[in-house]
């Protein structure tokens, strides 16, 4: 990888008694925080880790799902892009 390599994807937030859980249905990486902001910066931080290790050993990424069609599916829970860029400096 010689170049920056941006993924986007969406993540459904859904809000427990306790924890508010984050995940990425298409590529199946779930996190929870104690807030939204916590569960966001956790999904942030597992989708760059996964990202970095497609990118490292070259593996096919699953094509990202439309907003839309996310949001379709999960109305009573929150929908989010959440996107991480990676730096060929990563790649180590």
């Amino acid at each position: 990888m010689t170049q920056l390599t941006q993924f986007v994807y969406p993540a459904v937030f859904v809000k427990g008694e306790e924890v508010v859980v984050a995940s990425f249905p298409d590529i199946g990486i779930t996190t929870d925080g104690f807030s939204f902001e916590e569960a966001f910066l956790l999904a942030k931080d597992y989708l760059r880790v996964y990202c970095t290790y497609v990118c490292k050993y070259e593996l096919d990424t699953p094509k990202p799902s439309f907003y839309e069609d996310v949001a379709s599916k999960n109305m009573l829970s929150s929908v989010m892009l959440i996107d991480t860029v990676i730096f060929p400096t990563d790649i180590k």
